[in-house]
């Protein structure tokens, strides 16, 4: 495991936590697709580093999970700067992505039981939304519930990745 990736990576998925939940917040069309574009550019880069990471310690499937969640947020992306409405469809497909992967991510006993947990329950929510979406309801990036209940949880998830890579020591200035 190399320092400077997980480092990195979990920069990434800070930021891409912090911007994601402030673009969520905001009203303004402006400020919400800049901070969703950033976030979903430090998602990007985060996920693919963990991706490869995770091929290099052998880990496939948890490599694979993250390989599926980097290309869900590049359709998520996409979407960053379009009006609600008229991106509901390819983020209900971005999240339907995210929902796969989180599961992907979260069945192998690689992070702890609690940071599993929340990923599967990630998985969930963003399955529902991605469900409804496809069935036709109008739902939107912003949406409440769903998605909007959805975004704390996959935050606690990426949180408790970042924290897992602390304790593991990949963070620290000896690996």
């Amino acid at each position: 495991m190399r320092r400077n990736a997980y480092v990195l990576a979990s920069i990434g998925l800070a930021v891409g936590s912090i911007l994601g939940i402030a673009g969520t917040a905001t009203n303004s069309p402006g400020p919400r697709g800049l901070a969703w574009g950033i976030d979903g550019l430090a998602l990007v880069m985060a996920s693919s580093i963990l991706a490869i990471e995770h091929v290099r310690a052998n880990q496939d499937a948890l490599a694979s999970g993250f390989l599926v969640f980097t290309v869900g947020q590049g359709l998520i992306l996409s979407t960053a700067a379009a009006p609600l409405a008229g991106a509901a469809p390819t983020f209900g497909a971005g999240v339907g992505l995210w929902a796969v992967a989180l599961l992907m991510i979260s069945i192998p006993r690689v992070f702890p039981l609690v940071v599993r947990l929340l990923g599967i329950a990630s998985a969930l929510l963003f399955s529902i939304t991605a469900a409804g979406i496809f069935w036709g309801e109008s739902l939107t990036a912003t949406s409440a519930p769903l998605p909007s209940l959805a975004y704390p949880v996959l935050v606690a998830t990426m949180l408790g990745w970042i924290w897992s890579f602390w304790r593991k020591g990949y963070l620290s200035a000896g690996r």
